[in-house]
């Protein structure tokens, strides 16, 4: 569609051809105090030329720039800046409320060192007080909303191979790794977003997610500005409060894409009232993508009947398959395809439809079969033949060059050789299948529980406790080490009422849920408080980083059951000391 070598230049000509269309269409928190600004690219474009003038005074061409903001307005012309500027864009959320949030962004500082920060005016003397903690007080703090321009902007010369920016991981909080993302992967991913979209100069392309993350920033913000099309914000924080103002909006405001994870469906199904359900037209809504987690074929039907009233459109929900080293996109499917998997099979890495009296598992498609796209025995490097569950490899240009300043993890992950000398592969780490043209995710490698020769899903477990009890909202399963592995599961409970609850019976429940459904013995279950489950911003459980806390004795569950030999170690533990917590040992069932 376009022949720019970089981002910027297409930009400009945006800018150039079409200065009055609406570039941006911010909207306010709550309908009843505030009303939309659009901002059109001829005021983007100023905006961010401005800036960039700044930037490229401060010695900030081909340097990397950390980004924290709440409003996404000034997150759009900080971003578009240091792209003006040529220097490297680096995106982080400005808050988390959290210990391992502050713990994440000291990461970020190691390993990008970024020679300015960027933020919101209101966040200014919070982002300095960081930034000298983790010993970067001189690091230059700049409220983007206040900084005027100086001296003379020049476009600069970035080329295809350059990085425009870099897209941290939500990997362990101690060491996240930032993916160079190069203008001439943002802009094959593009052309790739514009195939599975379909969208047009005149479409309404937004929503609420992140613009910190891959799928908030390429999907949401810059594909729509590639297009030439309007990007419709809305704060991640407005969603959270109230789901239906994500809905709310795709009605009043035309949008026509949109996405988010599995999560926000489900959230959207259960909490929005027939009241506000009564007031939206979701007719419109023409694409509607699942993605940045496992696509639950359950929660894709409950939502479709909890709106058809409201005129969504059945095949509108589109499963969707991709990851920051790939810039956003792998694959996306159409609605439909839906595959009925026998679950002992799929333990065994095969895909057989369930037999009789057995359970079975509806896998969800997220993508197409393409030359791209490889299935691949992890150990051997075999390249696997349809119907086999292997490792997920991908190629073409959308994929990254690597770490930012991380030769050892780039060597493990990007240009990997099959067997028969495919090369410049990258190893997603990821558990698929191909069938009868489509791509299914099946799970993710590290994640994968081996008990007693199989192979099991912590999806699948966290899936099935959750039937247990209405009170359960987020769950964690994950395997300890021990003679043999252990299955632990954390599970958050939606309620304030813990008090008047049989917290020992429901953890029981779980225990023989699990253990008759997947006849494994189950090590320990944690009921702990909404919200101790920790997630990434695309809403992917963090299931490393919750094993982590459980053996360091970072959780405070509400009530536990423990094997003896856990129940051991967690009262020799020194970071437990001093706590009231109900433990049940083993040996009551």
């Amino acid at each position: 569609m376009t022949s720019h070598d970089n981002f910027t230049e297409l930009m400009i000509e945006r800018a150039a051809r079409h200065p009055e269309r609406e570039a941006l269409l911010l909207l306010p928190d709550d309908e009843s105090r505030g009303r939309p600004a659009a901002v059109t690219y001829r005021a983007l474009d100023a905006s961010a030329r401005r800036l960039a003038g700044r930037l490229l005074t401060d010695g900030a061409a081909g340097e990397p720039v950390m980004l924290l903001h709440t409003a996404p307005g000034q997150f759009a012309v900080s971003f578009l800046a240091c792209l003006y500027a040529g220097a490297i864009a680096v995106p982080v959320p400005a808050r988390g409320g959290r210990s391992h949030h502050e713990e994440r962004l000291a990461g970020v500082l190691r390993q990008a060192s970024p020679r300015i920060a960027l933020t919101d005016a209101a966040l200014a003397p919070d982002v300095s007080q960081l930034l000298a903690r983790h010993g970067r007080g001189s690091t230059p703090c700049l409220a983007a909303d206040a900084v005027n321009g100086q001296g003379d902007w020049q476009p600069p010369t970035s080329g295809p191979d350059d990085v425009a920016y870099l897209q941290f991981t939500s990997g362990s909080t101690g060491s996240p790794r930032g993916v160079e993302i190069t203008h001439g992967n943002l802009l094959a991913q593009q052309e790739a977003l514009a195939g599975l979209l379909g969208a047009t100069p005149g479409t309404r392309i937004g929503g609420w997610l992140p613009l910190h993350h891959d799928m908030g920033l390429v999907g949401q913000l810059l594909h729509p500005l590639w297009l030439g099309a309007t990007s419709v914000l809305l704060s991640p924080e407005s969603f959270v409060r109230r789901p239906a103002r994500w809905l709310e909006a795709i009605t009043r405001y035309g949008i026509e894409v949109s996405g988010a994870p599995d999560f926000a469906y489900d959230l959207c199904a259960r909490r929005v009232t027939d009241e506000e359900a009564a007031g939206l037209d979701l007719s419109g809504w023409r694409v509607a993508v699942s993605g940045g987690e496992p696509v639950r074929a359950e929660t894709r039907r409950a939502f479709v009947e909890r709106f058809a009233d409201a005129g969504l459109r059945p095949g509108a929900l589109r499963g969707a398959y991709g990851l920051a080293e790939a810039t956003l996109l792998v694959g996306g499917a159409s609605a439909g395809g839906e595959l009925a998997a026998d679950e002992q099979e799929l333990e065994q890495g095969r895909l057989t439809a369930p037999r009789p009296g057995r359970a079975g598992r509806t896998l969800v498609p997220c993508g197409e079969a393409t030359d791209r796209v490889l299935i691949v025995d992890p150990q051997s490097r075999t390249v696997l033949p349809d119907g086999r569950i292997g490792e997920i490899w991908v190629g073409g240009p959308t994929v990254a060059r690597g770490y930012w300043r991380d030769r050892s993890a780039t060597t493990g992950q990007f240009g990997a050789v099959t067997a028969d000398g495919r090369r410049g592969l990258l190893r997603t780490g990821d558990l698929g299948v191909l069938s009868d043209g489509l791509l299914y995710v099946t799970g993710r490698l590290k994640d994968v529980i081996v008990v007693a020769g199989r192979n099991l899903y912590p999806q699948d477990l966290e899936r099935t406790a959750q039937r247990v009890s209405a009170l359960f909202g987020s769950g964690s399963a994950f395997s300890v080490p021990g003679d043999s592995e252990r299955v632990v599961l954390v599970q958050e409970l939606r309620t304030h009422q813990r008090y008047t609850l049989d917290l020992d019976g429901l953890a029981q429940d779980v225990r023989q849920c699990l253990t008759e459904e997947f006849e494994i013995p189950v090590a320990g279950v944690l009921l702990v408080r909404q919200g101790t489950v920790r997630r990434t911003t695309s809403g992917k459980v963090e299931r490393a980083a919750m094993r982590r806390l459980f053996l360091d004795g970072g959780l405070q569950p509400l009530h536990q059951y423990l094997a003896d030999d856990l129940a051991a170690a967690d009262e020799r533990e020194p970071a437990r000391a001093g706590r009231t917590l109900q433990t049940t040992r083993a040996g009551r069932m």
